[in-house]
């Protein structure tokens, strides 16, 4: 027992003894390094890497530019409700509508960038950024001032493409946004909050982001590099000075920056502004179908043992996949060489791909892999419905046919009929009760089935007619009444 105890007291004694020789060597460290600074290594590492990011910055910031738009808003009410149109006001001061400072009409500024990627002065931004502008002012690196022209755009992706006339500008090279990695450096480029020119460092946090609810057509690119309001449409670029990303949106519950970015892939950018600069809009590939994500008990339901692809819940049609031979229950795993995801990867991948283009498609169908060959038609883009410009409560209300794609990516039932809601005008007495992605299906107990009902209906309504409407919202269904003086729904 005690040479048991003396053993132990011996590796006690060798433990605290090596404890103190780290303590002792940790300090001494230390010591050298407060004495020596940073080492000639470390000094020699970081300057390199100044200097390089230094001269990314040079090469690329003067592409980007900033873009300044004004729009003329009008306005119903003024800022002191009825109290300038009271009789007892107008019979000592005049018509209300004249006085100073209370305007029918007034003018908004925004600010966004852009990026310029040719030398003739086409330049990439989001269209987001023109949306209903009446003036775009386009200010370039070395402070000269244009007039630009949007040549087209797309809400689907929130892509435009604006002309100034220039020649000889910088114009930055686009890079192959596909080549992108987690954890690959990038610089965000543009104008928040209207400093000309800012330049902020982060890395890809993610690639392939989608179902954010920015856009239709989603795969963004993820950074950690600063992007606040003013960085629209500015560039996101690569250490090899290359433009990788459209920067479009940020993440955040403050209305700044939170460390979460998005911008649009260089690849996708690039396939809508040259489809927009070669045929006047953008031409997207079309399959004709409906599809949802596997999961785990659909997978088991089926039999397969894929955790990928997108399984088929309806063929349209005459369309290309029911010519093509797709069935519903087929999950197609492969498209045109490249492995599928899930239903956001597969729709994008039919989008950028050319009307007319032939493409194999591996399927399981039944347990067994099947190969088929798919010529794709071009998507048959649904026309939206104007601004109704009835004088009735619906008047502001645009709305669009509910298309397979549109159906798939709000998780729309099949057995919903009706149009859906793009936007609802700040002035619209439906304004606060509509809103954006409902979908209306019946208007005053009528079935909409779609533009043409919408259209025919609202034409007959009143000016101070009260309309009763059934929407599919959220995932349900909810009555609300529309009136010229509705509070709220009732």
């Amino acid at each position: 027992m005690k040479d048991r105890d003396v053993s132990r007291n011996a590796v006690r004694r060798t433990l605290i003894c090596f404890a103190g020789f780290l303590v002792f060597v940790s300090l001494q460290f230390q010591v050298t390094a407060f004495a020596n600074e940073v080492s000639p290594e470390a000094r020699t590492f970081l300057n390199k890497m100044s200097d390089y990011l230094s001269e990314v910055a040079a090469v690329t910031t003067p592409s980007v530019v900033n873009i300044s738009t004004t729009t003329m808003m009008s306005t119903e009410e003024h800022p002191f409700g009825d109290f300038f149109n009271d009789p007892f006001f107008k019979r000592f001061f005049g018509d209300g509508s004249n006085h100073p400072g209370i305007p029918k009409k007034f003018k908004s500024s925004a600010l966004g960038s852009g990026v310029i990627v040719s030398k003739d002065g086409y330049i990439l931004t989001n269209y987001h950024v023109i949306k209903n502008a009446d003036e775009i002012k386009v200010i370039l690196y070395d402070k000269r001032e244009f007039k630009g022209k949007v040549v087209g755009s797309d809400p689907q992706t929130d892509i435009a493409v604006v002309k100034v006339d220039a020649s000889d500008l910088p114009a930055i090279k686009v890079g192959d946004s596909a080549k992108l990695k987690t954890g690959d450096v990038v610089l965000a480029i543009g104008n928040p909050f209207g400093l000309n020119q800012t330049v902020t460092m982060g890395i890809v946090s993610a690639v392939g982001r989608a179902n954010i609810g920015i856009s239709n057509y989603e795969d963004f690119i993820q950074t950690d590099a600063a992007i606040n309001p003013g960085n629209s449409g500015g560039a996101l670029v690569n250490t090899n000075g290359e433009l990788i990303g459209i920067n479009s949106a940020i993440f955040s519950t403050s209305g700044g920056y939170m460390g979460i970015g998005f911008a649009i892939p260089s690849d996708l950018a690039n396939s809508v502004a040259q489809s927009i600069l070669k045929y006047g809009k953008v031409i997207r590939g079309w399959l004709g179908v409906t599809i949802q994500n596997l999961t785990p008990e659909l997978a088991q339901s089926f039999g397969v043992k894929e955790e990928k692809g997108a399984l088929v819940t309806e063929v349209m049609k005459n369309s290309p996949a029911m010519q093509a031979g797709l069935k519903r229950g087929d999950l197609i795993v492969e498209f045109d060489g490249k492995p599928v995801e899930n239903t956001t990867s597969l729709r994008n991948m039919v989008a950028n791909t050319a009307p007319g283009k032939t493409v194999s498609a591996k399927v399981i169908r039944h347990g067994k892999t099947e190969t088929l060959t798919i010529t794709l038609a071009e998507f048959p883009e649904k026309k939206m419905a104007k601004e109704v410009e009835h004088n009735n409560v619906l008047r502001g209300v645009q709305v669009q046919e509910l298309t397979p794609d549109l159906r798939a990516s709000l998780k729309i039932p099949a057995d919903v009929a009706g149009v859906l809601v793009v936007s609802v005008g700040e002035e619209s007495p439906s304004n606060g009760l509509v809103s954006k992605n409902d979908v209306i299906e019946e208007i005053d107990r009528k079935p909409i089935k779609g533009l043409k009902d919408y259209e025919e209906i609202v034409s007959k309504i009143g000016p101070s007619a009260t309309v009763l409407l059934l929407l599919y919202r959220n995932g349900g269904y909810t009555y609300i009444t529309v009136g010229e003086s509705e509070g709220g729904a009732q």
